[in-house]
């Protein structure tokens, strides 16, 4: 293993860098001294994020900051990013990722998505950096034969195009290890990111109306939508909704942080699931939220949707036994802190 290198003298891409979890990561990156290079073409993010992370990093950590409007798919401008910076190790999460739109739009996912990794990985071999975190997803294990997930657990057949395009890329960087072991790959599996910065100045802000549960939650407590649709209530489960392990975005920005401190000096290919570990269903959220913003949220039941699991949760020990790194925040917290976005940021960053 190669001497460690101080985060200070560390440059670190990051991919995606203004979405939702890349600009928690990129706070994370910051407070623990590392450059930071953001590319990002803001098709789902805002600039604006750029002065909400120097605020709560503050002016100092703000200036190791570096920010590119660029699409990672443009081979020429990513060559001029990596010959402008000695980019040591990349972070990548730039990527399509509303689900069912991947299922009407397969062509374009698999273009970006699949696209923008192999020119990402080829500019990176000609400039010698062999060093990627993959943001993955929990997706790539399907409907699990049993709960809960670990990373040895079959992956199975994905369910729609942005699954694919996960299961598909986490190949890639493998064959790219086989192909030259130099190459230092991790593969974290996220669970079902949800929550803000408890600062309230970052958090989710998704295009038109939310793909995802707890935004869609959100929104209808502040009164842009009427009801939360709850799909199914007549899962195997103690409630009869759906169940799933909810993660908050900061624990999985300090996940990518503990990975990158981790994979100094190594090569190979690892995978880490990075969740709570606890299964939460779907009225629990709606009711953790309620206490959250101090109101009921209305839901209506409808049918269940094709392609949902009836539960799905991690088994997160080997994280924390190899990484050190284990989830700290409860559902409580979750809603809390994305209620607090929210409410103060009822518009987003465009507000």
């Amino acid at each position: 293993m190669s001497e460690k290198i101080a985060p200070a003298d560390t440059c670190v891409l990051v991919t995606g860098g203004a979405g939702f979890i890349g600009s928690h990561t990129v706070v994370e990156l910051l407070q623990d001294g590392y450059q930071v290079v953001i590319v990002d073409d803001l098709s789902n993010a805002s600039a604006r994020v750029l002065d909400r992370i120097a605020t709560i990093v503050g002016e100092q950590a703000a200036a190791n900051l570096t920010f590119y409007e660029a699409d990672v798919n443009d081979r020429e401008t990513l060559t001029k990013i990596f010959d402008a910076h000695h980019i040591d190790r990349v972070i990548h999460f730039a990527g399509f990722k509303a689900v069912g739109q991947s299922v009407s739009m397969p062509i374009e996912y698999y273009a970006n998505n699949i696209g923008s990794t192999l020119t990402l990985v080829d500019v990176m071999r000609v400039h010698g950096c062999t060093s990627i975190i993959f943001s993955s997803s929990a997706t790539v294990y399907g409907d699990p034969d049993s709960l809960p997930l670990t990373e040895a657990s079959p992956k199975k057949p994905a369910t729609n195009p942005y699954g694919w395009t996960k299961w598909m890329i986490e190949q890639i960087l493998t064959d790219l290890n086989t192909a030259d072991p130099e190459w230092n790959v991790v593969l974290l599996r996220y669970f079902n990111p949800i929550g803000a910065h408890p600062s309230g100045l970052m958090g989710e802000d998704p295009k038109g109306i939310p793909n995802n549960l707890v935004p869609y939650v959100a929104q209808t407590a502040i009164g842009k939508l009427d009801a939360v649709h709850v799909f199914g209530d007549d899962y195997d489960t103690p409630d009869g909704t759906g169940v799933r392990d909810y993660i908050h975005v900061c624990d999985l920005a300090t996940g990518h942080a503990s990975a990158l401190a981790w994979m100094n000096g190594r090569t190979g290919v690892e995978v880490f699931n990075l969740g709570t570990g606890r299964g939460t269903s779907v009225l629990e959220i709606i009711h953790a939220f309620g206490r959250a913003c101090g109101k009921e949220i209305p839901y209506v039941i409808e049918a269940r949707r094709a392609g949902d699991v009836t539960s799905n949760y991690a088994d997160c020990s080997k994280a924390k036994a190899q990484m050190g790194w284990k989830a700290r925040y409860d559902i409580d917290d979750m809603c809390h802190d994305s209620w607090r976005w929210q409410s103060t940021n009822p518009d987003g960053y465009e507000g």
